[in-house]
C-alpha cells in the first residue's frame, strides 16, 4: 500500500473506517461469500396481513385532531428529535450534496427541514431537535451551509452533525477499487449506519439525557416527509419501537416493501427478491421515512450486507451496504400507510434537477403556506 493510500486511509479512518472489516469483505467477495446471489431471501415472501397496516387518517377528522393532540403535547415536552440523511452524493445532480440545492424562494433541502422543525416546536411551545446523519462526502459543505445561513434561525444547541461509517469499494474479485486517477475509492455503506452512528457520535445518549423520546427519520429528498406531530401521535399510540411509513404503488415503481417472511411482517428491499417474484402481492411501498423510539436504538442490531454492482467511472465496483428498513425485522413496528397525493401527501421525493421544475405545483402546495 502506497504512502499516498495510507493518507487517503488516515483521513476516512476520521470518519470511522475500519480496516479489519474492510479486509473480511475483500475476502468475502474473493470467495463468494458475498455476491449477488446470497443477497436473496431463503424463504417464501407472502402479503402481510392486512390488519397490520394501518391508515393515516385525513386532515380534519377526529382521529387525525386526537393524534395531533397527543404529538403535540410530546413536542412541548422536547421528546422529539429530526434526523435527515444527509450522506449521499447526488449524481443525478451533477454530482453535488443534495441538501444544500435550492428548492425555493431561497432555501435547500436542508432549509426546508430546518424551517419544518423550528416552526413545529414553536407551534407547541417547546422544541425540536435536528440531528443531520451526514458523509466523508458531505460533512463540510453542509456545516458552511448552515453557517452561512445561520442555522436557518435554529438554536445552535438544538443541532448537531454526526457522521455515517465509509468503506472502500472493491473490484470482482476482492481487491480495492481505483479510481483513474490511482485514488482509493470510498463511499458510504448505507443507512444503515444510522442506529450505530448515532450512538458511536454520542448524540443518541445526549438525547435521552435531555428527556428526548423520539426520533423522525427522512431522506434529505423526500420534501413531503415532513415532521408531523399527526403521524407522532399515532407511533406514541401504538405503543411499538418503531413506525415505517408506506406510500401506495404506482405502475413503474421500485422499492422494498413489508413482506411476511419467517413468521413476521418486515421489510425487503428489492435487492433480496429472488428470480421472477410478483412484487405485485403487496401494493404499497417503502418511503424510508421512520420514527423510532429512542431507547429501543441505545442497543446494537445486526443487520444484513448486501453485494451491490455500482459503474465508477466506466467500470464495475463492488461494495457491501446495509439498509435502515431492516430494522423492522428486529423491532416491533407500526406500519403506517401515507397518502401519496393531495393536501395530507408525504411522499415528494426529487431525484433529478428536472424534478424540482416538473413537481413545482406539487412542492408549493406543500410549503406555500
Amino acid at each position: 500500500m502506497s504512502a499516498n493510500d495510507q493518507d487517503q486511509i488516515g483521513v476516512l479512518q476520521s470518519y470511522g473506517y475500519d480496516v479489519a472489516l474492510q479486509r473480511s469483505w475483500q475476502k468475502g467477495v474473493a470467495d463468494g461469500a458475498f455476491a449477488a446471489s446470497k443477497n436473496l431471501v431463503d424463504a417464501p415472501l407472502q402479503a402481510p396481513p392486512a390488519a397490520e397496516l394501518s391508515d393515516m387518517p385525513a386532515s380534519g377528522t377526529t382521529e387525525h385532531a386526537e393524534l395531533r393532540a397527543l404529538g403535540m403535547d410530546a413536542i412541548a415536552r422536547g421528546e422529539l428529535a429530526v434526523c435527515v440523511l444527509n450522506g449521499g452524493m447526488a449524481t443525478r445532480f451533477g454530482g453535488v450534496v443534495k441538501g444544500v440545492v435550492e428548492v425555493r424562494d431561497g432555501r435547500s433541502f436542508l432549509g426546508l427541514a430546518l424551517d419544518n422543525a423550528r416552526e413545529l416546536g414553536r407551534a407547541a411551545g417547546g422544541r425540536v431537535r435536528v440531528m443531520l446523519m451526514n458523509s466523508f462526502a458531505t460533512d463540510a459543505a453542509t456545516r458552511e451551509h448552515f453557517a452561512t445561513h445561520e442555522n436557518f434561525g435554529v438554536a445552535d444547541d438544538d443541532i448537531e452533525h454526526f457522521t455515517q461509517f465509509v468503506q472502500l469499494r472493491m473490484t470482482e474479485h476482492g481487491e480495492l477499487f481505483r479510481k483513474d486517477d490511482g485514488t482509493l475509492s470510498a463511499y458510504g455503506p448505507g443507512h444503515g449506519d444510522f442506529a450505530p452512528a448515532f450512538r458511536a457520535s454520542g448524540c443518541l445518549q445526549r438525547f435521552l439525557e435531555a428527556g428526548g423520546k423520539y426520533v423522525f427519520v427522512r431522506n434529505v429528498d423526500n420534501l413531503g416527509a415532513l415532521a408531523d406531530p399527526a403521524v407522532l401521535g399515532h407511533h406514541i399510540r401504538s405503543g411499538r419501537e418503531t413506525t415505517c411509513e408506506l406510500a401506495p404503488k404506482y405502475d413503474g415503481d421500485v422499492g422494498g416493501a413489508p413482506y411476511l417472511y419467517k413468521g413476521r411482517v418486515q421489510l425487503v428491499e428489492q435487492i433480496r427478491y429472488p428470480e421472477g417474484f410478483d412484487a405485485g402481492i403487496v401494493d404499497v411501498f417503502n418511503c424510508n421515512t421512520m420514527t423510532f423510539t429512542a431507547a429501543s436504538l441505545n442497543r446494537d442490531v445486526e443487520l444484513g450486507r448486501y453485494f451491490v454492482k455500482k459503474t465508477v467511472e466506466g467500470r464495475a465496483a463492488v461494495q457491501i451496504e446495509h439498509l435502515i428498513g431492516e430494522m423492522t425485522a428486529h423491532l416491533s413496528t407500526n406500519w403506517l400507510k401515507i397518502p401519496r397525493e393531495g393536501a395530507d401527501s408525504r411522499f415528494l421525493p426529487i431525484k433529478k434537477p428536472t424534478d424540482l421544475d416538473t413537481l413545482r405545483h406539487a412542492i408549493d402546495a406543500l410549503y406555500g403556506a
